[in-house]
């Protein structure tokens, strides 16, 4: 296979290190994860546990991690391009790689240094993947309605509660669990906690995985504490700094690695109607001749151009400590939305040939919904822009992180 080329038009993005993980992340999705698609995809109840272990030997889950802790330092940039390029094969498999790297997120903003030196290397070498539980069976996403209590018992903490749409769920060996530490009542930016929680910790059960309507082969499954007993020293960050904890991860990190898993959908549903375009015979031609069928192509590639723009632009951002939560915002909202609008295009463009059982196509249109809802849904997305617009925001997270990395290195150990 030769090595591919990423398109000339990112590289003010691109550093030398960063071409060199686009192709290996294009190897190794062609390589590993291609021949497994049609197997995942023909077992949706199962969770797809080999191709993690081998992103995790590439030490791919600490793409972020400082070197100091084992990982590869490679910053944001570097995430999206792996997340971006395995997703033209396969969301499934990126979704399993950007599921950890938001706890990892956490961990690397929150975490004390005993902590990052417990948990970061076995993250780096792969013995260990991280998830995070916020959502709720009946509160979903609203974290001020938050029920998963944790009581103060001595030196401990009992935690009791169920979590629901856990990112890889059935292959963490700890969870970030959010919970609530204040009395009713109390404002949700100072009534939560996030605590670590081992995943062989009595009264933790990680329900079995169930099949959904994509992304088969990803676990996002249900996390029930029943009593769960851990130490002081596993509260992440200070008592009551819990919301800030989940919103500074999903900001980050969530919305822009499920930029980079729409792009990679988007650009694999554009190339999927280019091959089915060009070798479906019309009118002496094939179909790309109609000048009809041009013009709603052309009009997904803008779509597809504009939004591999965005998602790099915004990780570039994020790299050189520039606010930018509201393009944070946008390029995940505009992501999803124009990979969505071509998808429908493409379904339109295919006719029949799209309703076959075994058209990719499905897949692709399946798997797209899935980056809709987490880190925030449209609706919550254009309201949060709208508030930023009137001055009514309060933190800017990508602002907050960039000062503090001003003021110096949290890891003592680093230079």
């Amino acid at each position: 296979m030769l090595p591919s080329t990423p398109p000339k038009t990112l590289s003010p993005y691109l550093t030398g290190r960063n071409t060199l993980l686009w192709q290996e992340a294009d190897a190794f999705a062609a390589m590993e994860v291609a021949p497994r698609v049609a197997r995942m995809e023909a077992s949706p109840r199962k969770v797809e546990r080999k191709l993690a272990q081998m992103m995790a030997a590439r030490r791919w889950f600490a793409v972020t991690i400082p070197e100091s802790y084992g990982g590869m330092g490679a910053g944001h940039v570097a995430k999206t391009v792996l997340i971006h390029r395995i997703a033209t094969v396969s969301a499934a498999t990126a979704a399993i790689l950007q599921a950890s790297l938001i706890p990892v997120g956490a961990l690397l903003h929150y975490g004390t240094h005993e902590q990052k030196k417990a948990w970061l290397p076995w993250v780096a070498d792969g013995s260990t993947l991280p998830s995070i539980a916020v959502t709720e069976p009946e509160a979903g996403g609203h974290i001020g309605g938050m029920e998963t209590t944790a009581k103060r018992d001595g030196d401990s903490w009992v935690i009791t509660g169920s979590k629901l749409h856990i990112g890889n769920s059935h292959l963490a060996g700890v969870h970030i669990v959010v919970a609530r530490t204040a009395p009713p009542g109390t404002h949700p930016s100072r009534a939560l906690t996030a605590f670590l929680v081992e995943r062989d910790r009595r009264g933790v059960t990680v329900e079995p995985h169930e099949a959904g309507l994509g992304l088969h082969g990803f676990s996002a499954g249900r996390l029930d504490l029943a009593y769960v007993r851990i130490p002081a020293g596993n509260v992440l960050g200070q008592v009551g700094q819990g919301m800030n904890v989940a919103q500074r991860a999903s900001i980050l990190y969530g919305r822009p690695n499920l930029t980079a898993v729409s792009l990679g959908l988007h650009e694999a549903i554009v190339d999927t109607t280019v091959k089915f375009l060009r070798d479906r015979p019309r009118y002496g031609g094939s179909l790309s001749d109609v000048p009809v069928v041009r013009d709603r192509l052309g009009a997904m590639l803008a779509r597809f151009r504009a939004a591999r723009a965005y998602a790099y632009t915004v990780a570039h951002l994020l790299n050189r400590g520039v606010s930018c939560d509201s393009d944070l915002i946008s390029a995940k909202l505009l992501g999803h939305q124009w990979a969505v609008e071509s998808g429908r295009e493409a379904m339109e463009l295919h006719g029949a040939a799209a309703l076959n059982g075994d058209s990719s196509l499905q897949r692709l249109w399946r798997d797209v919904q899935y980056t809709y809802a987490p880190a925030g849904t449209g609706e919550v997305q254009r309201i949060h822009l709208a508030r930023a617009a009137l001055g009514e925001v309060v933190i800017d997270w990508s602002e907050q992180a960039a000062a503090e990395a001003k003021w110096g290195p949290s890891d003592p150990t680093a230079a």
